[in-house]
Formats: C-alpha cells, sequence, structure tokens
C-alpha cells in the first residue's frame, strides 16, 4: 500500500469533487512531486465507484509511458497493458496516430478515463465545429478525446509553451491570459513539505578567458557573459570545450563523492548536447579512471539501460534526448546542464530530474544543478532561486589563478597536476577552436571595469559579494 502525500490527498479529493460537475482537471505539480501515484489513485477511485470502465494514459516518451503503466498497475492492482481484461494502457503521444482503430471505439463505446501527462506538449484549441492551428499531438487529442471521453485529466511540472501557443484543453483567464490550474503544487511547499530535495544550483563561470584570432589578436574577458557579448564566441562554443567539460565535471564529481559517502547509491546526470558532445564528455570522464553510461536516441536498446542504471551503482549516466521530464530515477542527484537549449521550460525539467526524493534520505542533502553562466540560464536561476525566498539555492563558482591549492585540486578523481584555472580558447581564420598558446610570452588584457562592476551587480543578486 503506497502512502499518499497530503498534497495526493488534497488533489484527489479536489478532482474527485470538480468531476462531479466539469469533465476536464488540470493539475500543476513540480516536477518530481509525484503526479503520477496521485493520477492513479484518481484513477483507482473512479473504477471502484463505477464511473469509469477503462483508462487510456499518454506521455511524451516511451521511457515515461512504460513508467507511468508500471504505476498504473502496482495502484490498481491489474495489468495495464491495454489488453482485454486490463483496466487500461499507457502509451506515448507521438504513437496517437498509428493506434488502431478499435482503441479509439473505445472512448465512443464505453466510460473512459484519459490521461494527458506533460500536457504542454500538446498545443491547440477550438471554438465551435472548428480547430485552430496547434500541433499534432494537441489537434488528435481534440479531434478523438475531447467531448468523447468521460474523464480528462491533464498533468504538467512546466505548464507552459515556449511558442505561446495555448495548451490544448486548457482554460485561460480574459484579458490577461493566464492559464488556470486546477490544482497546483509549487516547489516552495514540496521542499517545505520534504516531497522534494532542495535545489542547489551552482552557475560555473571563469574569470581568466581568454581568445585569440589572426584578425584581434590575443584578448581577455572576466565572465561568460562578457566573452559572448563580443560577438566572437557564441555559448554552444563553450560547451564543446573539453576546458569548460573538466572545470563543470570537476565541480559536480565532487559535489557526488560528498553526497556518495552519505548515499552510496547517488548517481549524477550530464545533459549532452549532440551524440558527439556525449562522446567527448565521456571520454574526459574516461580519462580519469570513471565508466559512465552513455545512452542517447542513436543507442540501442536505449530504454533497457536507463532501465538498468535505476537500480545499478554506476555514477554517471550521459543523455542526449533520453532523460527528461517524467524519467524517474530518484537516485539522481547532480546533474550537469551541457545542453544546447537554454529555453525555461527546459531548464526547470531538467532541474527536476534531480529533485525526486528516496525514502529514508537524509533532509540535508539537496539536488546539485551545475550549468555555466550564460545570461539566460542564469536569469532561469535566479527565476528558481525567487521562488525558494529564504533559502540560498543560487551560487557561482568563479574560478581564477589565484585560487587556492585545495580549490585547485578540483575533486579526487579529476584532479590534474599544474592544471591551469583560465579557460584558453583560440580561433583561426577558419572558425576551428584549439588552445591558444602564450603570445609573445605574455597576455593582452582589456579594462575589467566594467566586468568587475558586472560581477559586483550579479553576485549581489544572489546574496553573494565580489571579491
Amino acid at each position: 500500500m503506497i502512502q499518499l502525500r497530503l498534497w495526493q490527498r488534497e488533489c484527489i479529493d479536489q478532482a474527485l469533487q470538480a468531476f462531479e460537475y466539469q469533465s476536464h482537471f488540470l493539475c500543476h505539480a513540480t516536477p518530481a512531486a509525484g503526479k503520477t501515484v496521485m493520477v492513479a489513485s484518481v484513477a483507482k477511485v473512479l473504477l471502484e465507484r463505477g464511473s469509469i470502465d477503462f483508462v487510456l494514459c499518454f506521455s511524451p516518451s516511451r521511457a515515461v509511458a512504460q513508467s507511468v503503466g508500471k504505476t498504473f498497475s502496482q495502484i490498481l492492482g491489474r495489468s495495464f497493458n491495454g489488453q482485454i481484461g486490463a483496466a487500461g494502457g499507457s502509451y506515448t503521444y507521438q504513437s496517437m496516430n498509428t493506434l488502431p482503430k478499435e482503441l479509439w471505439r473505445v472512448l465512443s463505446e464505453h466510460r473512459v478515463f484519459v490521461v494527458l501527462d506533460e500536457i504542454h506538449h500538446c498545443s491547440g484549441s477550438s471554438w465551435g465545429d472548428e480547430l485552430s492551428l496547434g500541433n499534432s499531438w494537441g489537434r488528435t487529442i481534440l479531434d478523438r478525446i475531447q467531448g468523447k471521453a468521460s474523464f480528462t485529466m491533464a498533468l504538467s511540472g512546466t505548464p507552459w509553451r515556449t511558442d505561446d501557443n495555448p495548451i490544448v484543453l486548457s482554460r485561460y483567464t480574459q484579458p490577461d491570459g493566464e492559464l488556470h490550474c486546477d490544482y497546483e503544487y509549487g516547489l516552495e511547499r514540496a521542499v517545505t513539505d520534504g516531497v522534494c530535495r532542495a535545489p542547489k544550483i551552482v552557475l560555473t563561470d571563469n574569470r581568466e578567458i581568454s581568445l585569440r584570432s589572426s584578425e584581434l589578436g590575443l584578448k581577455t574577458y572576466s565572465s561568460i557573459r562578457e566573452t559572448i557579448s563580443q560577438g566572437h564566441i557564441t555559448y554552444p562554443d563553450f560547451l564543446f570545450r573539453d576546458e569548460v567539460i573538466d572545470q563543470t565535471l570537476s565541480e559536480a564529481s565532487k559535489k557526488l563523492l560528498e553526497i556518495r559517502k552519505q548515499v552510496p547509491t547517488a548517481a549524477g546526470l550530464i545533459v549532452a548536447a549532440t551524440v558527439a558532445h556525449a562522446e567527448q564528455i565521456a571520454a574526459r570522464l574516461s580519462a580519469f579512471g570513471e565508466r559512465p553510461v552513455v545512452v542517447t536516441y542513436n543507442t540501442p536498446e536505449a530504454h533497457q539501460i536507463i532501465s538498468n542504471f535505476k537500480t545499478s551503482s554506476d555514477r554517471w549516466i550521459i543523455s542526449v534526448g533520453m532523460i527528461s521530464e517524467g524519467t524517474d530515477i530518484p537516485r539522481l542527484q547532480v546533474c550537469c546542464h551541457l545542453s544546447r537549449i537554454r529555453t525555461e521550460l527546459h531548464f526547470r525539467q531538467v532541474l527536476g530530474r534531480i529533485l525526486r526524493r528516496q525514502a529514508r534520505e537524509p533532509s540535508n542533502i539537496g539536488g546539485w544543478l551545475y550549468v555555466l553562466a550564460e545570461p539566460s540560464l542564469t536569469e532561469f536561476a535566479r527565476r528558481i532561486g525567487d521562488d525558494l525566498p529564504g533559502q540560498h539555492v543560487v551560487s557561482f563558482s568563479p574560478r581564477s589563478s589565484k585560487q587556492s591549492p585545495d580549490e585547485a585540486k578540483g575533486s579526487e578523481m579529476l584532479q590534474q597536476e599544474g592544471q591551469s584555472a583560465a579557460w584558453d580558447l583560440g580561433i583561426d581564420n577558419t572558425g576551428t577552436w584549439d588552445v591558444a598558446p602564450e603570445h609573445n610570452g605574455a597576455r593582452e588584457t582589456i579594462d575589467l571595469s566594467v566586468s568587475n562592476q558586472y560581477w559586483s551587480e550579479v553576485l549581489s543578486l544572489f546574496g553573494e559579494r565580489a571579491t
């Protein structure tokens, strides 16, 4: 018997009451709060009351769909494989257009409860008999599910879309266009309740970033923000640099080793930008004695590899597009966000992978996210901090050549004798990057007065002082 959390009981009660006079219910609960257990419990009550005959669940990935099916089967005490005699079935949004007609006919001939997980992936709305422009998943929901299902329940940990299109089946207030949620469970309450780990976001930066080109000579900058603003290098360029990867992995690995002293099974996730990037990161980790698991959209049996990792003792898994929202791996407690995607939606979804608490886990251990201090990502981190007033959520990791010997060592696994703290980046006329050598034995620097002002201002936003 699963012990329901307070918020889950509240949401279940509100949903059941709402279904007495409306057919759709939207729950916004922070990532890792336990939405699947909650909605499966709603289905259980509806089945026991004789209000429904069947349950259909849709979610954005195969891994999540499998996890949803397993949870529903456990809660309902029945098979959930979509076959005759089962309580229902779990499918992906991608599969909706290839599902057999017989399955859709169930909606017309029986009382069906449809669960729409991470509903923000589905856009579109309708006026009378006309369907608005939306994505294919949203249009399928409007065409095949709306008005045919007895009840629908939508779930989201991040209920908004980057394209500003309306989320399917949702209600918006007028005239400000705010999304109406029937139940909300935010991050602040989840952390206070002990449902989610407290997020700890480390913004990795460097105060010595050197660029060299035949046209511009050698320039030194004091932050990622300043370097990007000059237009000679972009955020993705940083992601593929060994120096940047090493510094980020060093900080994250040190934290993971520290956590594993209390939680021996704790693991780390690295969200990579491309398959080649994942291989590059794996090579950097392997050089220091690690054996990371790599899973990408090209990996055979990727879902089985993820499933095996959930219960293994492996320390690191590197993912490209495979471990995202809804993926349930509670032992993940450290994450390096090295993706090229810079949207708040994606940022919060990645953070959610490390906030799911394990049973009997020490209460003082947070979920640690390491991310480059790129301007947009810095702003997203600040907003997470705003969600948790009074807590120290965000910190910077600006390194300089004046760091202490202990700081220079990094983690036990990644320490390198004589490793420079500076990021030495160079560009030639073809635009390919390589390590920049010393320029006639010396480095040219630029006026850093504006940069120092920047550091003073930005660190003050997070309760720190520039040194």
